[in-house]
């Protein structure tokens, strides 16, 4: 007989009782600060050091759990009330801080609004997946930090992303587990009468409601939705189950919640974005209903509309290939949209077309990352070798401009330093560096002073954190094979990782193009190299596949397997439960941090941040950020700054260059000890690795690119194009719609210019062409001359723009535009 499972009729939320003297615990656990301030963390710690671990570093279930007795005991305890008054201080004094940054025409009210379909803000809220959503919580901190008047918008997942288990073949498994949000430091938003805060969003005949949910990061509020509500169907309540989970349908649906639920939320809250920053494609619906808000409000059409919300809108894009872009059939579309873009006056063409490359192609699908490029004035990708790669990739949206004059533009990711860093490095950062590198790491000056740091002191520090490193993932693994059926003296386990060997880290999402087993193309040298037994090399893997990804499964098969061979099955590990926790083990306690993507298709890579601003040197394909970081003597570039080669040779020329540079100079560096057994040259190699990169790759500096380049200009365009009835709006909609009627008959009649076949640099070339205007005025048209060096092929490196001045129109209408230029370097111009 199976036994009966009651379930509740009614719940309620039951707060613990605290002392008076330990209710600060109470406000430091609602507020997110303690993710990133380590004296918070060691609290946590110090109050229960096996409870702390057992609930997954989640304080708020800690101090459900914590005994009566306990919580008395620490009542009367001198010591940790006056650790508890320290971080208490300390977070008042955060959240009282004057601003380090300002946006003008933003304020509490007028807010910039991040929306994100993940956020990685603590391993206890399992929201995330992987780098979109550790940058997505690394942007909200750093807001906070600079005290940027910035809301992050998002979903509360009923069970998250999946934890991950490994079965004994190797092969992933994903196990979901529902998030108590009782114990989680999160509040249900309610109105002036008490009642919770709920939007609705239509869908196909039907409304489906969302509750509205606040996270506090620092001074940031998190507002999270999910639609788990009574009034909704039981399948309604799913769509905010799984992050990415479902199918195309589901997927439609949570980024309609997110973007057109967003948007209300945020006024239900009596918060009015000023800006709004797209983190991807999946909230680009924002636009839609920014301009559906505005239509209502002032009587504009659409494309009034549609010109102030595109001002103020920023659009991030991480995708590198096509097959990162979310395709919808056009047939979805119009079941769940048709109704809403119907009641804006569009039909389908105008509508769909807005997410297609197309718009007449009645067959391309609609691409939500396309909806999101065009309703944003600024675009950028996340490094300066990501613009490129972006440019090409979106190019076809821009049909008339070369590739390279695409207006995608770059702001290079970054981590945000208190959260990654240990506590150890950050003692010698406090003490040495200043511990102003906290509030204000974008300072090169200061970290100048990482030099000061005795090397001995410096490889103290590392050594800890390595073995502390070796120690826990030696425990993972070993409980990783019992779950797999092994038993721990099995012989295939090995003695698995050695605290004094140098020790490899690669950790990320296991895609194919990511390349995680391109060190095992040739195992024999690889067996040969990690085996020396002189100068031994160990490496710990960790990271997940996507669900519907067989073939990244099938590489974390092959990398466990090969950690079973009998010459690896010492010398490297792969860790299963891939998660936040994970990941700053990792790269606080790595000697090197090795990145093996197929160029150019990384589009940033910020776990290479986080290990070398611990002190872990980085190793890497000249992809992502390191394209623009790497210089000789700060870490090592494996292959070839080209692209040009096919995947087989980029494979086998990447996996010759990576083990040559193992064998011949990161070993050697490493095991090359003093008298005293210091490694002098790796740890001058720590240290300038820290002083260059730490300053560059951090949030705080990311976060400051976009305030300037990004939200300033977004904010006064939203100002201005809406003043006096949207005036400016809507001349600027009428001009557009003159110019785009009469402007495929422009042309460029004649071009002319007095330039010899062979010129002295600097020498001036003049240059005039004849253009007819098809009905526009001088004043309605900008000729341009794109000049630069010319390539062995014949292409134009374009790297000048000399804007032409109009010098007056003929008898038969054509008109007359000149300019100089002066190239002023050597070549074939």
């Amino acid at each position: 007989m199976v036994p009966m499972r009651l379930r509740a009729t009614r719940t309620f939320q039951v707060e613990p009782q605290l002392p008076a003297a330990l209710e600060p615990l109470r406000t430091i656990v609602r507020n997110l600060f303690w993710t990133w301030h380590t004296d918070a963390l060691l609290l946590f710690e110090r109050m229960d050091r096996q409870l702390w671990r057992a609930t997954g570093h989640n304080p708020t279930r800690m101090l459900q759990l914590m005994p009566r007795a306990e919580i008395e005991r620490l009542s009367h305890d001198d010591g940790f009330l006056a650790h508890l008054e320290r971080v208490r201080a300390a977070l008042e004094a955060y959240l009282g801080r004057a601003p380090h940054a300002t946006v003008p025409g933003t304020s509490s009210a007028d807010v910039i609004a991040y929306f994100s379909l993940e956020f990685a803000l603590t391993e206890s809220l399992p929201s995330y997946s992987g780098g979109l959503g550790v940058l997505a919580g690394d942007h909200l901190k750093s807001a906070s930090d600079l005290g940027l008047p910035l809301v992050g918008v998002g979903l509360l997942y009923a069970q998250g992303y999946f934890s991950q288990v490994l079965g004994p073949d190797g092969w992933q498994h994903e196990e979901y587990h529902d998030i108590d949000l009782a114990a989680q430091p999160i509040q249900l938003l309610h109105d002036d009468q008490g009642a919770p805060i709920e939007i609705s969003v239509p869908f196909d005949g039907r409304d489906v409601h969302a509750r509205a949910w606040r996270l506090d990061v620092g001074k940031t509020p998190l507002i999270l939705l999910d639609t788990n509500v009574d009034q909704n169907s039981p399948t309604d309540r799913q769509i905010t189950g799984h992050l990415y989970g479902g199918d195309f349908d589901t997927r439609i649906q949570q980024e309609m919640i997110l973007g057109i639920g967003g948007v209300r939320a945020l006024h239900a809250l009596g918060l009015h974005p000023a800006v709004c920053h797209m983190n991807e494609g999946h909230s680009a619906l924002l636009g839609v209903e920014r301009i559906r808000m505005l239509m209502d409000a002032t009587g504009a059409s659409f494309d009034e509309a549609r010109l102030p919300v595109t001002a103020a809108t920023t659009f991030t894009t991480h995708t590198a290939v096509a097959a990162g872009i979310d395709l919808f059939p056009p047939d979805l579309v119009r079941k769940h949209l048709g109704h809403y873009y119907a009641a804006m006056g569009l039909d389908a063409r105008a509508f769909i077309g807005l997410g297609r490359i197309n718009p007449d192609d009645e067959g391309e699908p609609f691409s939500m990352a396309l909806l999101g490029l065009r309703l944003s004035g600024f675009r950028n990708g996340v490094s300066r070798l990501h613009r490129s790669v972006s440019q090409k990739l979106w190019v076809a949206a821009w049909p008339d401009l070369p590739e390279d004059q695409a207006p995608i533009s770059s702001i290079t990711n970054g981590v945000h330093l208190p959260t990654w860093v240990s506590h150890d490095m950050g003692e010698l950062y406090d003490r040495y560096v200043g511990p102003q590198w906290r509030e204000d790491p974008v300072d090169s000056t200061q970290w100048q002073r990482v030099n000061e740091i005795p090397d001995q002191t410096m490889w103290d520090a590392h050594e800890k954190r390595r073995e502390r490193l070796i120690i826990r993932a030696r425990e993972q693994y070993m409980l990783g094979g019992s779950r797999q059926g092994l038993a721990a003296a099995d012989p295939i386990l090995g003695r698995a990782l050695d605290p004094n060997t140098l020790t490899i880290g690669f950790a990320r999402r296991f895609a194919g193009y990511k390349r995680a087993t391109l060190i095992f193309r040739d195992p024999e040298r690889l067996a040969r190299i990690i085996n020396n037994p002189d100068r031994p090399v160990q490496f710990i893997f960790a990271g997940k596949a996507h669900p519907r990804d067989e073939p990244g499964k099938q590489l974390i098969r092959e990398v466990l397997q090969f950690s079973r061979r009998p010459e690896f099955r010492d010398r490297l590990v792969i860790l299963e439960g891939y998660d936040v926790e994970v990941a700053r083990a990792l790269v606080q306690g790595c000697d090197v941090w090795l990145n093996t993507p197929l160029r150019p298709l990384e589009a940033s890579g910020t776990s290479g941040m986080k290990a070398v601003a611990n002190g872990a040197i980085h190793m890497s394909v000249l992809d992502g950020w390191w394209w623009e970081a790497y210089r000789p003597g700060l870490g090592w570039a494996v292959g070839r700054d080209h692209v040009d080669y096919g995947p087989e040779t980029q494979d086998a020329y990447d996996a010759a260059s990576f083990y040559d540079l193992l064998e011949h100079e990161v070993a050697p560096l490493f095991y090359d000890r003093d008298k005293d057994g210091l490694p002098g040259g790796w740890i001058e190699t720590m240290k300038r690795s820290i002083a260059a990169f730490a300053p560059r790759f951090n949030t705080n500096r990311m976060v400051s690119e976009y305030a300037t380049a990004a939200y300033a200009p977004a904010a006064h365009s939203w100002q201005k194009l809406r003043e006096n009835g949207m005036a400016a709006a809507r001349d600027q909609a009428g001009w557009l719609h003159r110019i785009q009627a009469s402007w495929h008959d422009v042309r460029v009649v004649n071009v002319t210019d007095n330039a010899r076949e062979r010129m002295m640099a600097g020498e001036p070339v003049e240059i005039t062409i004849l253009a007819q205007l098809a009905g526009l005025s001088p004043a309605d048209v900008r000729f341009d001359a794109i000049y630069g060096r010319t390539e062995p092929g014949g292409g134009l490196e374009t790297t000048h723009e000399l804007p032409l001045a109009f010098a007056g129109q003929n008898e038969d209408g054509s008109c007359t535009y000149t300019g100089t230029l002066e190239p002023t370097e050597g070549g074939r111009a």
